[in-house]
């Protein structure tokens, strides 16, 4: 404001009448002088209405706004940074545990494989001695049909060996002999 009260008068000095149309300066005839006062008046009317205040005012408000902004852009910026940090920590700690369940994962399969091996040992050792077991049933069972056979056919022998050398007489005393051994034994 003080720079434009300076600059007034030093632009109506700076207006020199050997440039201006002839005639006396200070005449409402020479337009320079016309001009100057033009100036000077529209000047005084932005003065009168405080334009210049008015106009200091709203640069203030703008400078003011302005500061605002940027304080609060700064604000965002360091809010924004702090919460890149944040995410970085996160992002690093996911990373880290990530890792931490790959590993026991590997682990946990590694040992997982290394119980079915034995599961499956294990198995394979109950199958072999289900098996041989089975076999020796088998086997213990063909014995017997063969000894029962054996038994078979030793007594259907000795019925026909028996059959031939006895006698009706040698059968009746046998049957009686039979009877009178089971009637001994129940009384």
């Amino acid at each position: 404001m003080r720079t434009l009260i300076v600059l007034v008068p030093a632009l109506a000095a700076s207006a020199s009448p050997a440039l201006a149309a002839s005639g006396p300066f200070f005449s409402l005839h020479n337009t320079n002088f016309v001009v100057l006062l033009a100036f000077l008046l529209f000047i005084a009317v932005l003065f009168y209405y405080k334009v210049p205040t008015l106009l200091g005012g709203m640069l203030d408000k703008r400078a003011e706004g302005i500061r605002t902004d940027l304080e609060e852009a700064r604000a965002l910026r360091d809010e924004a940074q702090s919460l890149l940090a944040s995410y970085e920590r996160k992002q690093k700690e996911v990373k880290e545990q990530a890792g931490r369940i790959v590993a026991k994962a590997r682990e946990d399969a590694g040992i997982a494989a290394e119980q079915a091996k034995e599961d499956l040992k294990k198995s394979i050792t109950r199958r072999l001695a289900a098996a041989e077991d089975q076999i020796a049933s088998a086997q213990a069972t063909a014995v017997r049909e063969v000894r029962d056979q054996a038994i078979l056919i030793a007594v259907a022998a000795a019925k026909e060996v028996i059959a031939k050398q006895m006698t009706a007489a040698d059968g009746n005393k046998l049957i009686d002999g039979a009877i009178a051994e089971v009637e001994a034994k129940l009384h």
